[in-house]
């Protein structure tokens, strides 16, 4: 006969030779499970698709009756539902966390998908801020309230916290395709990004003047890799990306066209014009024997891997500190839009997939036709003075 369940009952009730079932009278089929042992646990028993289901509440010696009569309703109201208390508690145990889905993104995505200096960046923020934040958490239950408290602790570097969460988009669209999470349900919408502010670095000419004379006094005291200054070299004279140039291998480099044809850059294949400078450093560079790249490294047969700290310390000599390696590439753009050439033939140069790209320097070469302007109107005042000029 049911009854309510009380603390007393639940504490007085013995084990016996089997196992048996005490109900409670408040809720149907809510009831303490006996056994034999002396373990009591709280229960729950339904019916779901016409198939007897259990659903185990919690150990009588830590749950409370209350507690568990309150767990055995919501169960209740599950099952009027159309869902199954049970099965969804072991969908749950089963959830996999933040953690194992970035092993799983990592795996089959940015191993197979990504670029190198992307599949970088991505690690990057999945080891350092990602998995700190969200790590333990199941997939299921990350919310957009814990992603915009991500974003929010790291407003202090605004461009890493937007790189962040769009990793953070990634993994879980991946998540809901992977059946992990709920379609529709990607944590990081509705999170408005940081403003950013592109960083314009640019070397003047005594600025580069410079740094020609640190790399040659580097060049005559021998205490560095001549395949380092010849990197930096050849990043001033061709504007490229540094990966191009540090995995730049022979095979790639046409010294009688004057090209480098490179098979795989950030844009995907591409072919870059050469200058005679930097046809000159790249015929200077020794040719090593069954090495295949340009600026080889240390260990025999392999490559300069790291430019930062040989950069680092030409910037310090020549009293540069703020001057980053990225801005010999945006100092290579400034001087050819000063030179007067269009944005569609710099975003040629520097293999820029759109102009929409290239549009940072479109001030720089709208200060070349102001100088045009200037000189033309001079020309035109001059003759009205009487005062001759270079052109009559």
């Amino acid at each position: 006969m049911a009854q309510k369940l009380t603390k007393a009952i639940v504490v007085g009730a013995d084990p016996g030779p089997k196992e048996y079932f005490l109900w409670d009278s408040e809720v149907r089929n809510f009831g303490l499970r006996i056994q034999p042992t002396g373990r009591k646990t709280f229960v729950y028993q339904y019916r779901f698709n016409r198939r007897a289901r259990r659903l185990m509440i919690g150990p009588a010696d830590v749950v409370p009756v209350s507690l568990a009569r309150d767990l055995a309703r919501e169960a209740v109201v599950k099952v009027i539902r159309g869902t199954d208390p049970a099965e969804e508690r072991e969908a749950a145990r089963k959830a996999i966390t933040v953690t194992q889905l970035a092993e799983r993104f990592d795996v089959t995505h940015v191993t197979f998908h990504l670029k190198a200096s992307t599949s970088r960046e991505y690690r990057h923020s999945i080891k350092n801020y990602i998995l700190p934040a969200l790590g333990m958490k199941k997939v299921r239950d990350v919310t957009r309230a814990d992603v915009a408290n991500l974003h929010i602790r790291m407003r202090d570097k605004p461009t890493q916290a937007n790189r962040t969460i769009e990793v953070v988009s990634k993994m879980f669209n991946l998540a809901e395709e992977w059946g992990l999470r709920a379609p529709n349900t990607n944590p990081r919408r509705g999170i408005k990004k940081y403003p950013e502010t592109k960083r314009e670095r640019f070397l003047s000419e005594a600025e580069l003047l410079r740094i020609g004379e640190v790399l040659s006094e580097i060049e005559a005291e021998r205490i560095e890799m001549p395949s380092a200054t010849a990197a930096v070299r050849l990043l001033m004279f061709t504007g490229c990306r540094l990966n191009e140039i540090m995995t730049l291998q022979w095979r790639f480099v046409d010294l009688k066209a004057g090209v480098l044809r490179l098979p795989d850059s950030k844009t995907g294949k591409k072919v870059v014009q050469l200058g005679t400078p930097a046809l000159n450093v790249l015929r200077s560079v020794e040719r090593l024997e069954g090495n295949p790249w340009v600026l080889p490294g240390r260990l025999e047969g392999g490559r300069l891997t790291d430019l930062q700290p040989f950069w680092q310390r030409v910037r310090a000599r020549a009293g540069l500190n703020d001057v980053r390696i990225h801005d010999l590439r945006h100092t290579y753009a400034s001087f050819a839009a000063a030179s007067g050439l269009s944005l569609h033939m710099i975003g040629k140069l520097l293999g820029h997939a759109s102009v929409q790209t290239t549009r940072r320097y479109a001030h720089l070469s709208e200060g070349t036709v102001r100088m045009a302007a200037n000189d033309v109107s001079a020309m035109i005042a001059g003759s009205l003075l009487g005062t001759p000029n270079r052109h009559s």
